[in-house]
């Protein structure tokens, strides 16, 4: 799915297309080979319009790995010093190698980190770790698991309920995730059923968070970590 190409219709909502590949047969590797590109305008030829920022970065690689499968604008046209570029990029103003200071490029290490502190391979989308009604477009939480661990991205900050029983354990333990920094923050130990969650930094914040709820009998996560 290309995020670029479309501010309000469906292309921006790249799981979509994940979801979809995973549900043929046989089963194929999904891979987003461009979503959004961090500093490009969010109608792609038009410089005037908004610039999709490192907080859309961030929501395009969650959504995208959890449902199953980074770029930024200077980087990808590999502008050097003085050398104009195109939808809106300038090497003048930033060549590649300054364009990698940004925050989006460096945030995408805490996705990584996240991936690989947990069993890799027994790892799959779930979204039925959401219970209830799901929000929409920006509002989409999103979740995968594995047999003892679960992690939910939040983009929006809204409220929701997460069954827990989907994976083992009578207890649970659950952090809150920083994308933005990879701050991890303990909240406390639950008992396996459905459970409200929602980080207090506020609504469409800025913040989005992951939460990370895992079997009380495993130790991938430190309560300080």
């Amino acid at each position: 799915g290309d995020g670029d190409t479309s501010v309000t219709g469906l292309e921006e909502d790249n799981w979509r297309y994940v979801e979809e590949a995973l549900s043929m047969t046989p089963l194929k590797p999904v891979l987003d080979a461009e979503p959004s590109y961090e500093g490009i305008p969010q109608g792609l030829h038009d410089p005037a319009q908004p610039r999709w920022r490192d907080c859309d970065v961030r929501r395009y690689g969650y959504w995208s790995v959890f449902a199953g499968s980074y770029g930024h604008n200077n980087i990808m046209q590999f502008l050097k010093p003085g050398t104009p570029g195109g939808y809106g990029a300038d090497g003048i103003e930033k060549p590649w190698y300054k364009a990698m200071q940004d925050p989006g490029f460096n945030q995408m290490k805490y996705l990584k980190n996240l991936m690989l502190t947990f069993p890799f391979f027994e790892r799959m989308p779930d979204q039925s770790v959401i219970a209830g009604t799901n929000g929409e477009r920006y509002d989409r939480a999103i979740a995968t698991r594995g047999n003892d661990y679960l992690l939910v991205y939040n983009y929006s900050g809204r409220p929701m309920q997460i069954d827990l029983s989907k994976i083992s354990g009578a207890k649970k333990n659950a952090w809150w995730y920083s994308a933005k920094d990879g701050k991890l923050e303990y909240i406390g130990e639950f008992d396996s059923k459905v459970t409200p969650f929602q980080h207090d930094s506020g609504y469409l914040s800025g913040n989005d968070q992951v939460l990370i709820v895992v079997d009380s009998a495993k130790d991938y996560v430190q309560k300080a970590w």
